[in-house]
């Protein structure tokens, strides 16, 4: 298991305990992250017993029965509960993954600690600022760019083309990714990252797209490509079953091909 650190500065300390009530049965204890910037001069874990017979069978779930009745202050994103949108990425026992799409039976013990994506600004509790993580997304012009004019239909791709895209298209930019990677941390304003990094080679692999030899020079950076040092977190933790590591190689494998012309300085 990759186990994460908190969020910059956290060192939160023991909050309010809300207990179950006496007798019940296949009770889960929920150590949650609480911190609200504009109030709370420190961070705190709070911690709730749940029975698990209250609520459904994922951690989203728990959150969701914590919040309606038992404690309406607590905040996290959420949306979709398909393991589709992305919003409810969390950092879950010290690894991050979708809440709604994580069983708390999956766990291995009773207690389990919920915290927010690492290294990322707290917005309140499980909330975190992603700004910059979207800003570097929109930087890789992630849409179609072609010199051709706009076709009456489709814009056509064979099989192999087509199939090319598998294993990249798929992401939900969930930054379960990026907020694994120690490179990251290290390194937000400059590298990418690996959830942006993933799309750019998207698009570059797109034989649809006529922008690839400007997407490969957009990425000619000592740091927004080449921080990649292939830990291996970003595939791991990934709720998709992506694999950003593979993808970031392949891009730095096209930089140096043969014939590859670089933009003029």
């Amino acid at each position: 298991m990759v186990q994460l650190t908190l969020p910059k500065g956290s060192k939160p300390t023991t909050g309010k305990v809300f207990k179950a009530a006496p007798g019940s049965k296949d009770v889960k204890t929920y150590k949650v992250y609480r911190y609200d910037p504009e109030v709370d001069a420190d961070p705190r874990w709070d911690v709730y017993e749940v029975p698990t017979g209250d609520h459904g069978p994922m951690l989203l779930d728990a959150l969701i029965h914590i919040k309606n009745t038992i404690d309406p202050t607590l905040s996290f994103r959420r949306s979709c509960r398909e393991g589709i949108c992305g919003s409810c990425s969390m950092n879950i026992d010290g690894r991050n993954t979708l809440a709604c799409t994580k069983g708390w039976d999956e766990c291995q013990s009773s207690n389990i600690t919920i915290a927010p994506l690492p290294h990322q600004p707290v917005v309140k509790d499980l909330v975190t600022d992603l700004s910059l993580f979207y800003a570097q997304y929109d930087s890789i012009q992630p849409y179609l760019q072609s010199d051709e004019p706009d076709p009456e239909k489709e814009r056509l791709q064979s099989p192999a083309d087509r199939e090319k895209l598998d294993g990249l298209y798929e992401c939900i930019l969930c930054a379960c990714c990026s907020t694994s990677c120690p490179s990251y941390w290290w390194n937000q304003e400059e590298y990418l990252g690996p959830a942006a990094l993933l799309q750019s080679y998207r698009w570059i692999s797109d034989s649809r797209d006529d922008a690839t030899q400007k997407r490969l020079d957009d990425l000619e950076d000592p740091f927004k490509l080449y921080r990649c040092h292939t830990i291996m977190n970003c595939a791991q933790v990934c709720p998709k079953g992506l694999n950003p590591a593979k993808a970031i190689a392949e891009t730095k494998k096209l930089m140096i091909a043969p014939g590859r012309k670089k933009q003029a300085a």
